[in-house]
């Protein structure tokens, strides 16, 4: 599969394509299609002396777009040529702030509904004053399921004259235009760009906490444009995480682009330092680290009600009633031990989890959702922890029996260690409420982190600690029973909640072809799973159930890399290539593209380019043509219009018979369209059905 440089570097620009386009002189507004285009003036004359703007005014037809000065992905930005009276000079085209066009693993940067390009005009004081004519040949490109060029000649006239000239009716719609239009960084304000093996890390200061950043690159192959762009906000300002591009060598100079922050627009133009910024915690105040910490607690809280945990709670509470006659103090000092063995648990746990975090952030941690690769393997482990809360099978029971023999020992050291025994046994569930205060204490500090994590510890501590203090609430304890299995089986709903919302987000990162990798991880799971229910104290069965976990987990690996090495044999595009391929009886598959065209690029990877359809091509022997349209061809423009089609994407299916008509497919491809083409073909028909 070509690589994005090697699309680009076959990107022309749509003045070449539009030179070769029929066009027609028009006055303003010319209806194009899916878009109307129109040439407007700021002011209703020109002023000798004084400069104004003119504006391209696009409207287009709803999911249509048109694209940004740096198009993303695939596309080209409008382009004019000017034709202007003597006196009279234009500047570059003005864009305002883009916004992102996603289509599968592609990302485009451009302009839906309406959006008007501000042009700079200047006007010598010896302009003579009459009638000014301005025209523009302005060329477009508008896509959405297609992309299909466009070309007119715009016309405006303009009085000259000495005195001030009142505003247009589209005086409106300039401010508007003006007000997106990116500025300079205010020099208050403070941005560095830095960059590791991976990613650039942009951190803005401008004195207030800022919760939404995006970022457009103004020059193509600098970063991963569809990948998630990751928000860290700051307390004086925001933290920005890009994944680089996939073929990018060397850190370039500088990294330039438009940095959004809300409705406002900056341009930004930082040297690149070499290596990762420092750790950055996001901004928190006391109110809100309170209540994170509040939720910490209560899933803590809810934790002593799980099945692995509340019976441990129970034993010991009835305990305090039979040793009734202890003395007050020593039961109390029981409780304190018991609740120092939970803290130590969970000081240790975040001590790993912590020093992991460290170490991780040489390799991108924290932004570990930017890679496909992370997200299969949370999203398999919660699905794991999902299945054992629903009940498919008890995980956490060797745990248990481990360190029921360390919690049995007499004394203070066995307060402590049932203390620890609960902590081990209780982190397989997840409570409500616990799992966004875990995942807030680890993007903190090392003293909020530990703050967060002890709230959780507390919060499982605290019942047995109260019980020592007061023993005769034992007595209002529910006896355990099956309500706590009830309890533990709707954990699972929000675990499972969180896995739907994971699979959508690997869909988005990896490509909607690769869900079968990561389906049959889960499915492999799910049988590991069972087995270890089934066959609890079978070694056979265990050992035959960690296999299958691990083919689980390397089932979206493999399907990766699977996706990766998959080759294409295409061939270039000619109608002789055509005519002599039907002349030896073999049919063609012809695929009209273009690099600026996202839904081509769409289609290859997700369609033409899987298993599936190349290998039932190979059973067919179909000859597969590519007919590049990315630089104009009239060739391909009058093949298209002999099939109807005004743009690309276009897919044709010629059979081994001479005469026989082609069965033009459909622009949005699917799988199923091109096999039960390809199933029509013959002598392969027998081939085809088998690969259905």
């Amino acid at each position: 599969m070509p690589t994005k440089t090697s699309r680009r570097t076959r990107i022309a620009t749509l003045l070449a394509i539009a030179i070769a386009l029929p066009s027609v002189e028009h006055a303003a507004p010319v209806q194009a299609k899916h878009l109307t285009v129109d040439l407007v003036a700021r002011d209703n004359a020109l002023v000798p002396g004084k400069p104004t703007l003119l504006g391209l005014q696009f409207q287009l037809d709803p999911g249509w777009h048109v694209y940004w000065s740096n198009a993303g992905d695939s596309g080209e930005p409008p382009a004019v040529k000017w034709t202007l009276p003597a006196g009279v000079s234009a500047g570059a085209i003005q864009f305002p702030a883009p916004k992102r066009l996603p289509l599968g693993p592609l990302m485009d940067f451009g302009y839906e509904d309406a959006v008007l390009f501000p042009v700079p005009l200047e006007v010598a004081s010896s302009v003579a004053q009459g009638t000014a004519k301005i025209a523009g040949d302005v060329s477009w490109l508008v896509c959405r399921e297609v992309c299909i060029p466009g070309k007119a000649t715009l016309t405006v006239e303009l009085p000259v004259q000495g005195s001030a000239a009142p505003n247009s009716p589209y005086a409106a719609a300039f401010q508007r235009a003006l007000e997106s239009l990116p500025g300079p960084l205010p020099s208050s304000d403070h941005a560095e760009v830095r960059a590791d093996a991976k990613d650039f890390f942009i951190t803005l200061k401008d004195g207030q906490r800022e919760s939404q950043a995006e970022f457009f690159p103004l020059d193509q192959s600098q970063i991963a444009n569809a990948a998630p762009q990751t928000t860290l906000p700051l307390r004086d300002g925001v933290q920005l995480t890009l994944q680089k591009d996939e073929n990018l060598g060397a850190n370039p100079a500088q990294l330039r682009g438009v940095i959004e922050l809300g409705s406002r627009a900056y341009l930004l133009s930082g040297a690149v330092v070499a290596g990762a910024p420092p750790a950055a915690s996001p901004s928190v105040s006391g109110v809100a680290l309170l209540r994170i910490a509040a939720l910490a607690f209560l899933g803590g809280l809810i934790l002593n009600l799980m099945p692995c945990v509340f019976p441990v709670l129970f034993i010991k509470g009835l305990g305090l009633l039979q040793g009734h006659g202890q003395e007050r103090a020593h039961q109390r000092l029981h409780g304190l031990v018991y609740a120092l063995g939970i803290l130590v648990s969970f000081w240790a746990i975040v001590a790993v989890l912590l020093i992991l975090r460290s170490g991780g952030a040489l390799f991108g941690w924290g932004f570990q959702f930017q890679s496909p690769t992370f997200v299969a393997l949370i999203t398999l482990l919660l699905f794991f922890f999902g299945l054992s809360l629903a009940g498919l099978f008890e995980f956490g029971l060797s745990f248990t029996s481990a360190g029921g023999e360390l919690a049995q020992k007499p004394g203070y050291s066995g307060s402590f260690f049932t203390g620890m025994l609960a902590a081990v046994v209780a982190t397989p569930c997840t409570a409500p409420f616990m799992g966004a205060a875990v995942g807030f204490a680890l993007s903190q500090s090392v003293a909020v982190t530990f703050l967060i994590f002890t709230a959780l510890a507390l919060g499982l501590a605290v019942p047995y600690v109260l019980l020592t203090f007061f023993p005769a609430w034992m007595r209002l304890l529910p006896k355990p029973g099956a309500w706590m299995e009830v309890l533990k089986q709707a954990s699972s709903v929000p675990i499972f909640a969180t896995v739907i919302w994971l699979v959508w987000l690997y869909a988005r990162l990896a490509g909607a072809d690769l869900l079968i990798g990561l389906l049959t991880g889960m499915l492999l799971l799910a049988v590991s799973g069972w087995m270890l229910q089934r066959w609890l104290r079978s070694k056979a069965g265990t050992l035959a159930a960690c296999v299958i976990f691990v083919a689980a987990i390397v089932a979206p690996l493999y399907a990766q890399h699977a996706m990766r090495t998959t080759k294409e044999i295409w061939q270039p595009w000619s109608p002789q290539a055509v005519a002599s391929a039907r002349a030896d009886g073999k049919p063609v598959f012809v695929d009209f593209t273009a690099a600026w065209c996202l839904s081509c690029q769409f289609n290859e990877r997700t369609v033409l380019n899987s298993e599936a359809v190349q290998s039932a091509m190979d059973g067919a022997k179909v000859v597969r043509l590519r007919a590049d349209w990315t630089h104009y061809d009239a060739s391909i423009t009058d093949a298209l219009s002999q099939l109807g089609r005004s743009g690309v994407p276009t897919y044709v299916v010629y059979s081994g018979a001479t005469n026989a008509p082609p069965d033009v497919l459909p622009e949005a491809l699917t799988k199923a369209t091109v096999l039960d083409a390809l199933g029509k073909l013959q002598p392969q028909r027998a081939n085809l059905a088998s690969v259905h």
